[in-house]
C-alpha cells in the first residue's frame, strides 16, 4: 500500500471513530504490515495537511482524534444553543485539587478547601467518569485515594497531566479551579455537541494542546506547574491551600 493510500486508509477510520484511537489500534488497519513509527510518521503528515481547516487531528490520552478547533465553537454552538450547566464552585475546587494533587483522599480535600466534601460531589465527578478510586491510603478507615481518569484527560484535550493549565506556586483551591474552568466547561460544550446529529467530529475544549509527538502518552502522573510530583501517598503541602 503506498503512502497516499494508507493516508486516506487513516483518515477514514479516525473520522468514523467515536472515540480516540491508539496507534497499536490503527496498526491493525494494515494487517502489521506497518509499524508504529511509520504510522506515527503518517499521522503528523495528516496534522500538517489538515493545519487549515476547520478539524484538526489531535493525540490526546486514548489516542489520536479528530475535532473542531476551539475558534469554530462559537459556531458550532448554533447548532445548539441550550447550554449546559456549569459545574458549581465547590465541585470545581474539589476538581482541581484532585487533578493537581493526585491522588488524594476526601479528608486531604477537605483539609485544603476547609469545608465538608459532599459525597455527591464526588459521586457526580465520578459519574462523570474525570475521577476514581485509584487505592486507599493505609491508614484509619483506608479512605480511598482519588486520582483523574483518562476520560477527564480527553475530554479536555490534553495528553498528560503536563498540559493543564498552569498555576502558580502556593495557589489557593480556588485559583486553580478558576484555572481549570474554561476547559472544564469547555468539555460539557463538546459532550453537548457529540450528538447524533453529529456523529462524526467532536468539538474541541478550551483547554492547551500542543502537537502530537507520537504514541499516546499513558502516564497520568507528570510533573504540572511546579506543583509536587503525585505519588502513591503525597504529602499536603500547601501548593494549593
Amino acid at each position: 500500500m503506498n503512502t497516499s493510500d494508507a493516508k486516506r486508509v487513516l483518515e477514514t477510520a479516525l473520522i468514523c471513530a467515536q472515540a480516540p484511537v491508539p496507534v497499536r489500534e490503527l496498526q491493525l488497519l494494515f494487517d502489521g504490515q506497518l509499524t508504529a513509527p511509520e504510522l506515527t510518521a503518517l499521522l503528523h503528515e495528516l496534522v500538517q495537511e489538515w493545519a487549515d481547516k476547520g478539524v484538526e487531528l489531535v493525540a490526546v490520552s486514548s489516542g489520536w482524534r479528530f475535532q473542531s478547533r476551539p475558534e469554530m465553537r462559537v459556531f458550532l454552538d448554533r447548532l445548539h444553543p441550550e447550554k449546559p450547566p456549569r459545574y458549581s464552585r465547590a465541585v470545581m475546587e474539589t476538581l482541581a485539587i484532585i487533578a493537581y494533587r493526585q491522588p488524594v483522599t476526601r479528608g486531604d480535600i477537605e483539609d485544603i478547601r476547609g469545608v465538608v466534601v459532599s459525597g455527591q460531589i464526588v459521586k457526580q465527578l465520578e459519574d462523570r467518569g474525570w475521577i476514581e478510586a485509584i487505592g486507599y491510603r493505609e491508614s484509619p478507615g483506608r479512605p480511598a485515594l482519588y486520582g483523574t481518569t483518562r476520560q477527564f484527560l480527553d475530554d479536555l484535550g490534553l495528553s498528560s497531566l503536563n498540559q493543564l493549565p498552569e498555576v502558580g506556586g502556593g495557589a489557593s483551591a480556588g485559583e486553580a479551579a478558576d484555572a481549570l474552568a474554561p476547559a472544564a466547561h469547555g468539555a460539557e460544550v463538546t459532550a453537548q455537541l457529540s450528538h447524533d446529529d453529529l456523529p462524526i467530529f467532536r468539538a474541541a475544549s478550551e483547554a492547551p494542546s500542543e502537537t502530537p509527538d507520537g504514541a499516546p502518552v499513558d502516564s497520568n502522573t507528570s510533573t504540572v506547574s511546579g506543583l509536587p510530583t503525585p505519588s502513591p501517598d503525597p504529602a499536603l503541602q500547601g501548593d494549593i491551600a
